[in-house]
């Protein structure tokens, strides 16, 4: 490609970026040399394209500083809505669409499993035995940190990965959501820098948009966060937190190495960083892969999870596990904000549904079910000229590159017009490089989504 098309390239990633909110009026753009690296292009070219666009007025430079989008940053108004057309790449929409389809409605873009993978038996056998409960247990309200009974059984959970803790070290909340937004609201301030992993959890970025936080971004690799990134980032940004999946990460699928596990631990220790680490998908791993909060102690990781994926997401419970202070701390805010723990029904039918004991065989039979559907769907999906970005070890989420050419937001207008909700790469990447990309649950992939998919493909190409 020609200097000037290269140029050209440079300069429509910027605009991008500036036009889906990515880069908001007053944010720094990356440095010179790393977005180079992210775009695989020269610093001269980038030079070049930040110096034209500094000329139009779009970016501003400041000397010994950077490059800055020109404008001041407006103040967060969540009710105002996006462009339309952007609204395929936005996550609060994209959400919206997944939770507000019917239960018939094929949703291979959303991040549950359907109704008929989860264990109904012990859930009805469980409402039974809650109907007989005490008065109290349908009338009350919950205890501030949530009942200690459920806090036990998570704490015994943890201690079989050897994260020695008791139940007081845990938090119950409304859900894994609430549990991240009651860390961000309680350890954040506006302005304050937040690492996360690109591309990640869409909603990791959502939550940060209303705490108005600084979203900064490291590429993810196979085997965790890319290192040198990581560690030039903790340099040039100190950030408060670093939200990420240790276990099955959202939505690449990859496993923490054990490497990595021991350099992050290390480098957040030299630039006190804290580390917030969500293991919703974690109970769907064939054996456990290094977790930072085991590893750590809970000394400088939180750990945040939830049991929506596994159990049942219509009785909602989620848990922040971490030090003392902040285990207080959280229960204080979650008493200001929801005057108490989760619903005392909810907390009762999960601790219920657990203590049964056919939860660990209705994992055993979930994950093998799973590794029959990422096979099935593996192979269908190369048919169509789609391939996982690699072979997850657990779990319903594939991270897929489409065949060259095609954009996952225009796939995904595509399909939304026969009322099929995808899940495009850019959503997912703060830096929004990954158009290429297309999560998928595999759980999902019904007939009609199916047929969807290879409508839209036809489309896209023929278009």
């Amino acid at each position: 490609m020609a200097g000037g098309a290269r140029t050209t390239e440079a300069m429509q990633a910027i605009r991008r970026r500036i036009d889906s909110r990515a880069l908001a009026p007053g944010e720094r753009l990356p440095s010179i040399r790393r977005f180079a690296q992210s775009m695989g292009l020269s610093p001269s070219t980038v030079v070049e394209a930040y110096d034209r666009l500094a000329a139009e007025g779009l970016i501003r430079s400041r000397p010994g500083s950077g490059f800055y989008v020109c404008g001041t940053a407006p103040s967060l108004d969540l009710r105002a809505p996006e462009p339309p057309r952007m609204r395929e790449l936005d996550p609060f929409w994209v959400s919206r669409q997944s939770l507000d389809a019917g239960p018939e409605a094929a949703k291979p873009g959303c991040g549950w499993l359907p109704a008929d993978w989860m264990p109904q038996a012990s859930l009805r056998r469980a409402l039974r035995e809650l109907a007989r409960g005490p008065d109290a247990l349908l009338a009350d309200y919950g205890a501030a940190a949530g009942p200690v009974e459920l806090r036990r059984m998570l704490a015994r959970q943890a201690a079989e990965e050897g994260l020695d803790v008791g139940p007081e070290a845990f938090v119950l909340t409304a859900s894994g959501s609430q549990s991240l937004d009651l860390v961000c609201r309680c350890l954040l301030r506006p302005g304050d820098a937040v690492l996360v992993d690109d591309p990640c959890y869409f909603n990791f970025q959502a939550l940060l948009r209303v705490c108005r936080a600084r979203v900064v971004s490291v590429p993810m690799t196979p085997t965790g966060p890319d290192l040198a990134a990581f560690a030039a980032a903790l340099e040039a940004h100190r950030p408060r937190l670093y939200l990420t999946n240790a276990a099955l990460h959202n939505p690449t699928g990859a496993t923490l190495s054990p490497q990595a596990a021991h350099r992050v631990l290390t480098l957040a220790a030299a630039h006190d960083l804290t580390i917030v680490e969500d293991e919703t998908f974690a109970a769907l791993e064939p054996d456990p892969s290094p977790r930072l909060a085991a590893l750590d102690g809970l000394e400088r990781v939180i750990r945040v999870g939830t049991f929506s994926k596994t159990l049942t997401a219509a009785a909602r419970v989620g848990y922040v596990a971490g030090g003392a202070d902040l285990v207080a701390a959280l229960t204080d805010l979650q008493v200001a904000t929801n005057f108490g723990g989760p619903s005392p029904i909810s907390a009762e039918l999960v601790r219920g549904a657990l203590a049964d004991g056919s939860y660990r065989k209705h994992l055993d039979g979930l994950r093998r079910r799973l590794s029959r559907a990422r096979k099935e769907v593996t192979a269908r999906l190369a048919d169509m000229g789609i391939a996982p970005w690699l072979a997850p070890r657990g779990g319903f989420l594939l991270w897929c590159v489409l065949p060259e050419g095609i954009d996952s937001a225009d796939l995904a207008r595509a399909a939304l017009r026969e009322g099929v909700v995808l899940a495009p790469g850019d959503i997912f990447s703060p830096a929004k490089t990954a158009a290429g990309f297309m999560r998928v649950n595999v759980a999902q992939m019904t007939p009609p989504a199916w047929a969807a998919l290879e409508r839209a493909m036809a489309e896209v190409r023929e278009a």
